[in-house]
């Protein structure tokens, strides 16, 4: 018996603290590796730790990864622009997360 076929969603459960590879990565997002070199050179995604064998990401850079991409196919946006933009937009978050203590 088949079942009929079902949209529904299919995802992967991560945690902030989870330590990704250079593979994992790239696997999540869909890019090239040398992609991704590029954006640690111009500070889009931070690398956690470096081992002998290959560069280990955190859960938090696979999101700053998935804006950086939409940015960069959405709106055009080149790395240095984007590296600017995650910046802006980490800062409003904690200028958010500020104000909203402060009211509490």
């Amino acid at each position: 018996m088949s079942l009929p076929d079902d949209p529904c969603l299919t995802g992967d459960i991560l945690e902030e603290g989870s330590a990704l590879s250079v593979s994992d990565l790239r696997r999540l997002i869909a890019v090239e590796e040398r992609h991704l070199v590029e954006w640690v050179e111009e500070g889009v995604i931070n690398v956690l730790e470096i081992d002998a064998a290959e560069w280990r990401f955190s859960g938090a850079q696979l999101r700053r990864a998935r804006i950086a991409l939409r940015l960069e196919r959405d709106l055009g946006v080149n790395p240095a622009g984007v590296a600017l933009a995650l910046e802006l937009l980490e800062e409003l978050r904690e200028l958010r997360r500020a104000q909203r203590m402060g009211r509490s």
